[in-house]
């Protein structure tokens, strides 16, 4: 099925062949039939999908998103105000509708992130966060 993933693994796959023009176009055509920023330059795993398409994602060039997470609607996932460094979000991490990931932190693998939550701290694995600021509101059982 076509959706903003195929067209971000094709132009990162041609970013990684040194190609010049054609993952520009790629992530323009993106932009324009999802709404969402989803560059190239950026890592994101095998398995990872975007919900109803990507619309309205915003995701630095520099993020490391793992293996098989679930990325909903309205998500940004970026830097922060003074800080250099990006989110590095691991495998198995399923972010809710509306929710922000800003700053230099890690998110631990198998963790849930609440709709609408904004995540400035790092995130240990196994966990469920929610609120604003997001704090961990429980741990998943083993």
């Amino acid at each position: 099925m076509i959706n903003a993933y195929f067209f971000y693994s094709i132009a990162h796959t041609l970013f990684k062949w040194k190609i010049p023009l054609l993952p520009k176009l790629f992530k323009l055509l993106c932009f324009f039939l999802y709404n969402s920023s989803i560059p190239y330059q950026c890592k994101i795993g095998k398995g990872s999908t975007f919900g109803y398409g990507a619309i309205g994602v915003v995701i630095h060039k520099r993020t490391i998103i793992g293996k098989n997470c679930v990325i909903g609607t309205n998500i940004t996932i970026g830097g922060r105000s003074g800080f250099q460094d990006v989110p590095k979000i691991g495998d198995n991490v399923y972010i809710a509708t509306g929710a922000k990931i800003l700053g230099p932190i890690t998110i631990g693998n198998n963790v849930t992130i609440g709709a609408n939550a904004v995540v400035i701290k790092d995130v240990p694995d196994n966990a469920v966060v929610a609120g604003i600021p997001a704090k961990i509101i429980k741990y998943k059982n083993e």
